[in-house]
């Protein structure tokens, strides 16, 4: 033993060494190939079986076991038999010996090493593993020991991750599956035999609040008086053995009900024994005892009584995330949902909303998230199935769960809840789109929920309710999504506002209106509070208090003014003569308020507070804009009604925002406020489109401002919309119009005076100015360009789906500008961000005007870029310019698409010399680059190469091209399946699956007759007769679940030959 002894000493030294603070990286490399080489050895086990007995170092014994693990996973099948039955009875011999007193992360990885034994062995040459494990849980002395077991096999057998053959992963879960039930019983005798022994003691408890609860409620969720008086019997306090025990019970039922079916197996008296644990949650009384009585063990206790609370509702969600449920199993639902709502109601049981909510305080965070995704599933899930049963009493639950939702102690718990909301609003809204006869019955039974609901979710939003809460919320931090915690907030808010008001707009109008107007007052009251000063106007509000005021009901007043502008849509269509008063009432303070902010300008005044006032005075103001324009296709409609009566009231209505908008489209507005103007003035020229609105002398004025060439440009977005509001005002036809009726020769040439002004410098560029003697920066030019294109870009999307008139007209006015584009192309031939600006242009004018730029001028266009996109020009896009390069590509691509696809005769000419280029210089260059990006490492190029193939495939029908299926196909299949195989992109396995059956689908017989065949051959590591079964179990189907399956199951068993193949000793016959 000395050898051992000394091998022992040894590696204890280099273990503190190499984790020592002093040790440098160099010498840590040399010390990790030591460690190493000594695990590659033939019979380094049997070392590693004496340290891990005669060790108390956790280095040396974490290091033997990674040794053993590494052997087993890696190298198993090229052990001898005798030293495997040597290996599997002594791991398991230390296990016991040394459970107790070895740390429990060295436990835990030998309870994994001798259960990845198990994975390889069980049940032909390891017949006694789970035997085993049953027989530790059954023993009190073992039975933590045999749970951890029981879990870690569920974990590695059910769902293996190691490298094992499927047949062999789907026979360790047929196995499990046969043990199901014999488990399932032993939880629940463990779980069951801890509550009964400590239910005893407790059996005549101390008055307290919560024994002998009852009530209609509970009557109406409990079926029987029986389990009624079962859950309201008192918590057992447990020691702390026992706590341990059932906590780990819990754990090894959540991660079984993962993945095994529903079914008869899981009990009644199961999921009641899960119940009772879940009590543990809501149980403020134990953990106030527990501080009371001072110890920190007790504490601890507590907390861990809590946890047990955590983990049966952990289990409760695993079987509740189900989607399919047997018939027979629908009871077992039921009783879960009463038994959970009875909890429900205990935690919300109170009618002192303080009360309530610092119970929630006081509970576990973790308790009140599972509980909260047990709601959430409830409603998303199974709400249909259980709402048709007579004893399941929904409105009862919806007011605990109003309860629940508006006493949550955190934020973020707030807005699950609210996700749960709008859940049951979906479900209601689309069952009463399924039944619309019992809409009136349906919408009675949950009106008077509705209706609280809608006034406290308003409530919440506002500061003069809630401003403690809503000032803790973050409004300058984005999130994912683009938004901050405070747009969030009011986002998911406004949500459930809408969906209420769909199912009863007059109950929410007369809710929400009246709150509108109050803080209205304070905003249109404010003038009087004006004083000149100096400087300009100020407002003569300053005291701190005051101030304070002013700020919370400006902030309300922008929340109620974002939720009225939500709910325009359901004043339209066919309830537009029912709703109209209200409607109108809306749109007429909604003018009154934005052309009050626009005339006494509260956007530049002076305040007390500047950096808290000004931004709330310009948020109420966009947000008045933003409201109204909400109301454009309300507008729209009423433009219509008016012109049949031909109203004043409606031309007032116009003019009046005309005159509050117009001031506002001005480089000294502030953006937000400049682009909410612009967004509104679009929506009155292109949705509602009044007759008169170009002779309004507010349109006019902003006519004057865009093309007057000494005004001073707009930030680029704003310019682009005001020239869009103004090209469309000149171009839509005017609705209930005959055409005889449009003006349309005034019109077109008022249109071609404005692109005329707007184009102006653009069209004075000359191709010879951007060449190396040009006489302007190249700087310059590039913002001209970028400037112009950008609006006329905007201004033909916008045409492309109106009338041939409306076209022509714009064609006509565009005409010199798209010249102009063409000579200055081949200049920028080499800038790819012009070219794509360019390319984009060309692809718009394509898409809307080609008909109009005719078919002389379309073969010039075509012409000019297949001379410009040579061979050597498309591969310096595409492998040298990166992304933008890509896009150039793609976009020329698109502009050949769209000619070769129009109907007709007119650009048949032109398709021999683009399919000519396509096959010759295209395609071939592109799947060039495509291939050499997939043999990189970078796994964000590899799948934004693979969409960018993908898609080229979709829109241009790339791998069923002739050049591509003979030449490069299977290549590119060959290339994918290598990546799977040796993992080097396992995140985008789904997308390489069905990037593969997208290829192999053009030629099936080939893939399976030829290219399957000769991969297998080409595969090393593998002998003849595991590359016929490889290609025996490769089933010929050609669906895409079946293809992807076949492919996956192929690069696993491929890999998993290979690793047997490495793990037999060197010079192993293989017969």
């Amino acid at each position: 033993m000395a050898s051992e002894e000394a091998s022992l000493r040894a590696l204890e030294s280099l273990m503190t060494e190499f984790f020592h603070d002093c040790t440098t990286n160099e010498r840590k490399r040399e010390i990790e190939e030591l460690l190493n080489n000594f695990a590659q050895q033939i019979g380094a086990w049997r070392f590693c079986l004496y340290f891990l007995s005669s060790t108390r170092n956790d280095y040396v014994m974490m290091y033997s076991l990674t040794v053993f693990e590494n052997l087993i996973n890696k190298m198993w099948l090229g052990v001898p038999s005798q030293d495997k039955m040597e290996i599997r009875s002594c791991l398991p011999k230390l296990l016991l010996a040394h459970h107790k007193t070895l740390p429990y992360f060295i436990r835990n990885k030998l309870c994994k090493v001798i259960v990845d034994i198990g994975r390889q062995d069980w049940p032909m040459f390891y017949h006694d593993f789970f035997t085993n494990i049953l027989q530790l849980i059954q023993s009190p002395v073992t039975t933590p020991l045999g749970l951890i077991m029981l879990k870690t096999t569920s974990e590695e057998l059910a769902c293996p991750r190691e490298d094992l053959s499927v047949a062999r992963k789907e026979e360790l879960r047929k196995l499990l599956l046969d043990q199901v039930q014999t488990v399932l019983g032993l939880l629940t005798g463990i779980l069951e035999t801890v509550w009964d022994k400590h239910s005893v003691t407790a059996a005549t408890p101390p008055p307290s609040p919560t024994s002998g609860e009852s009530g209609d409620l509970l009557s109406n969720l409990l079926q029987s008086p029986s389990s009624a008086k079962l859950l309201n019997q008192p918590i057992p306090i447990l020691d702390a053995e026992s706590e341990y025990i059932c906590s780990l019970a819990l754990e090894c039922l959540a991660h079984l009900f993962s993945w095994i079916p529903l079914s008869a197996s899981i009990t009644p008296s199961l999921l009641t024994t899960i119940f009772h644990f879940a009590r543990f949650g809501c149980d403020i009384r134990a953990r106030k005892m527990a501080s009371v009585n001072g110890s920190s063990q007790n504490c601890v206790l507590g907390q861990e009584r809590g946890r047990l609370g955590v983990l049966a509702m952990s289990c409760i969600n695993e079987l509740m995330s189900k989607n399919c449920v047997p018939m027979e199993f629908e009871e077992y639902l039921l009783r879960m949902f009463q038994q959970t709502f009875y909890l429900l109601q205990k935690i919300t049981k109170d009618n002192n909303a303080h009360t309530v909510k610092s119970r929630l305080e006081e509970l576990d965070e973790s308790y009140i998230e599972k509980f909260t995704d047990f709601l959430r599933l409830f409603v998303s899930v199974h709400l249909r199935r259980i709402e048709s049963y007579s004893q399941f009493p929904v409105v009862e639950f919806l007011t605990l769960l109003f309860k629940y939702t508006f006493h949550q102690p955190t934020h973020e718990g707030y807005f699950s809840c609210l996700d749960i909301w709008t859940l049951f609003l979906d479900y209601l809204t689309s069952k009463i789109k399924s039944r619309l006869g019992d809409k009136e019955a349906v919408l009675n039974r949950y009106e008077d929920a509705l209706v609280l609901l809608l006034t406290e979710v308003l409530n919440r939003i506002q500061f003069r309710y809630n401003q403690a809460q809503l000032e803790e919320l973050d409004d300058e931090t984005l999130d994912d999504d683009q938004q901050t915690e405070w747009q969030r907030y009011l986002r998911q808010s406004l949500e459930v506002v809408a969906k209420v008001m769909e199912l009863l707009p007059t109950h929410a109008f007369s809710t929400l209106f009246p709150v509108l107007q109050d803080n209205l007052e304070v905003y249109l009251g404010l003038q009087q509070f004006i004083v000149t000063s100096g400087s300009g106007h100020r407002l003569n509000i300053t005291a701190e208090n005051d101030c304070r005021r002013l700020h919370c009901s400006l902030r309300d007043l922008s929340s109620l003014l974002q939720a009225v502008g939500r709910l325009a849509e359901y004043f339209i269509g066919d309830v537009f003569a029912a709703r109209f008063n209200d409607a109108l009432t809306v749109v007429e303070r909604l003018v009154k308020v934005t052309l009050y902010g626009s005339q006494i300008k509260l956007y530049n005044i002076e305040t007390a507070v500047p950096s808290v006032l000004k931004p709330d005075l310009i948020d109420v103001h966009a947000q008045a804009l933003a409201a109204l324009q909400a109301y454009s296709h309300w507008l729209a409609q009423y433009c219509s009604e008016a012109h049949r009566q031909s109203t004043q009231q409606f031309v007032t209505l116009i003019s009046t925002t005309m005159d509050a908008v117009t001031p506002l489209i001005s480089t000294k507005v502030q953006d937000k406020l400049l682009l909410s103007a612009c967004h509104l003035l679009v929506s009155l020229a292109t949705t509602v489109r009044p007759v008169f609105l170009v002779s309004i002398p507010a349109v006019q004025k902003v006519f004057n401002r865009i093309t007057d060439a000494s005004a001073q440009r707009l930030v680029n977005k704003a310019q682009v919309l005001v020239c869009r509001a103004l090209s469309n005002i000149l171009l839509l036809p005017w609705p209930n119009l005959p055409e005889n009726e449009q003006q349309w020769p005034v019109r077109s040439i008022n249109h071609s005076s404005l692109i005329s002004a707007l184009s102006r410098d653009y069209r004075n560029l000359k191709p010879n100015a951007v060449g190396p003697q040009r006489k302007m920066p190249l700087d310059n030019t590039k913002v001209i360009i970028h400037q112009t294109l950008s609006v006329l870009e905007d201004i033909v999307e916008n045409i492309s789906g109106e009338s041939t008139k409306s076209r022509q007209i714009c064609y006509q006015s565009l005409q010199e500008s798209v010249q102009v584009s063409l000579a200055l192309f081949p200049a920028f031939i080499h800038q790819s961000d012009v070219t794509d600006e360019m390319l984009s242009f060309f692809l718009t004018l394509f898409r809307g005007l080609r008909v109009q730029m005719g078919v002389p001028f379309t073969e010039q266009i075509i012409q000019t870029f297949l001379n410009m996109f040579t061979r050597e020009q498309l591969a310096e896009s595409i492998l040298h310019e990166g992304s933008t390069g890509c896009r150039v590509v793609e976009k020329f691509l698109k502009i050949l698409q769209v000619v070769v696809q129009e109907p007709g005769q007119a650009f048949k000419p032109f398709l021999p010399s683009i399919i000519a280029l396509c096959m010759e210089q295209v395609y071939p260059i592109i799947a060039e680059a495509f291939g050499q990006s997939f043999l990189q490492p970078d796994i964000h190029l590899f799948k934004q190469n693979l969409f960018y193939l993908e898609t080229l495939n979709t829109k241009q029908k790339l791998y069923h091209k002739k050049i591509f299926r003979t030449t490069m196909l299977f290549q590119f299949v060959n290339v994918l399946l290598q990546v799977l195989v040796h993992k080097s992109h396992d995140l985008l396995q789904e997308e390489i699956g069905i990037a593969i059956y997208n290829m192999a689908s053009v030629d099936f017989d080939g893939f399976f007759v030829a290219f399957l065949p000769e991969f297998l051959t080409s595969c090393d590591g593998m002998d003849a007769n595991q590359k016929n079964v490889l290609g025996r179990n490769f089933k010929m189907d050609r669906d895409l679940p079946s293809f992807t399956q076949n492919v996956h199951r192929l690069v696993n068993d491929l890999r998993y030959y290979r690793l047997c193949n490495d793990s037999l000793p060197p010079g192993t016959v293989k017969l």
